[in-house]
């Protein structure tokens, strides 16, 4: 059994142990010590991270009360070592959780819905819960829990008696062997959890709740808190800034500006359509008369343009009208289409002929094929062969 060390002082940062066992495994080792103050992974939480002297502690796990430092260094049997945490990294993860706490706690007092999982990942924190959010509910979820931190309230720990235990009302997703760790967070949480917390609420700093989706039948909410938060603001603004001076507008006008914008291309867009539908009409002022079938090749054109100038060929009286684009890659694409006939033997025709796939309706049909179109040949077949 190895001391814990995190339970005695969350803030504890540094330490000193005996090394009781080191193993191989793959290529890292396997570090236990007889104490320590390294968090392992567990509750939805990675482990801490740091260093053994100087060897690099880059995750820790937990089995049967054994705490095991995977190390990219072996280290001596009997050997005392200093450890060092990644204290920055372990108080953000302190921050987070307890953040998390406030918001489940927020979220269960109000609604009664249980977070049924939970995950402190290196990007952002995420919450499930069994029942529906909308995003007012969550701004003012996420204003409630601002008012928590800023009241700076102290988080308490207790391990209460079994007798006690069985009187009190805590949130816990699991059932718990053993002495359960309570953390109370007056007036908004107390909940079973092992992890370690801020001694106050206001060490979390800003609480930010950045999104939240429909998952199984719940919601999964994302959050970010203190120093993440702030991250994710700065990163925000400089985007947002950059926004501003591309579009020269205030920074708080950049959403009336893209509005504008996408206003703008839009317009363009329908006015390059309809030239481009116009030099299609175009296109098709010199066909045949005595041909019923008509195939033309084109270069570059879209599934939609492909369809625009079929059904214009189709409307000057033509039987059946294919559309070959080539795309540049030595395959092409293919339009065919007729309002009397059945076009599906075109189909396999042509994907058993130029390696191909697709198919549809009798009126039309259309897909992709990898080998080189063989021009000739393609109009020979749709200028003459039988519906």
């Amino acid at each position: 059994m190895t001391e814990k060390l995190f339970y005695e002082d969350g803030y504890l940062q540094e330490f000193t142990a005996r090394v009781l066992a080191c193993s191989t495994e793959g290529d890292h080792f396997v570090v236990v010590l007889d104490k320590t103050a390294f968090f392992p992974e567990g509750g939805g939480q990675y482990g801490d991270t740091g260093w053994l002297d100087d060897v690099h502690v880059m995750d820790v796990q937990e089995k049967e009360d054994v705490i095991y430092h995977i190390t990219d260094k072996m280290l001596e049997i009997d050997r005392e070592v200093t450890g060092r945490l990644d204290w920055e990294e372990r108080f953000m993860k302190m921050q987070q959780h307890t953040g998390e706490h406030i918001v489940s706690g927020i979220v269960h007092g109000r609604f009664g819905y249980n977070n049924v999982g939970f995950h402190l990942g290196s990007e952002d924190c995420t919450m499930d819960f069994d029942g529906e959010i909308t995003r007012k509910q969550l701004k003012e979820i996420e204003w409630e829990a601002n008012q928590a931190a800023v009241s700076n309230l102290e988080v308490l720990v207790s391990y209460p008696s079994k007798e006690i235990l069985n009187t009190m009302q805590y949130r816990s997703k699991i059932e718990i062997a053993g002495q359960v760790r309570i953390v109370t967070i007056p007036g908004y949480d107390m909940c079973a959890c092992c992890a370690p917390h801020v001694r106050r609420t206001g060490e979390i700093g800003l609480i930010k709740l950045t999104n939240v989706q429909h998952y199984k039948g719940g919601v999964r909410v994302t959050m970010l808190c203190g120093f993440r938060a702030l991250s994710d603001y700065s990163a925000k603004e400089s985007r947002a800034r950059a926004i501003s001076m591309s579009l020269c507008a205030k920074e708080g006008e950049i959403d009336e500006a893209v509005v504008h914008l996408k206003a703008e291309r839009d317009r363009l867009k329908a006015e390059v359509l309809q030239q481009h539908r116009a030099l299609l009409e175009t296109r098709i002022s010199t066909l045949q008369e005595e041909v019923e079938g008509i195939c033309l090749f084109e270069v570059g054109l879209d599934g939609e343009d492909m369809k625009y100038l079929m059904n214009l060929v189709l409307d000057r009286g033509k039987k059946r009208c294919a559309v070959i684009s080539e795309d540049g890659s030595g395959g092409f694409r293919y339009v065919v289409g007729s309002k009397t006939g059945n076009m599906r033997p075109i189909a396999k025709w042509l994907n058993e002929r130029f390696q191909g796939r697709g198919g549809g309706k009798s009126e039309m049909v259309q897909g992709a094929c990898k080998s080189p179109v063989n021009q000739k040949e393609l109009r020979t077949f749709i200028e003459t062969c039988p519906e």
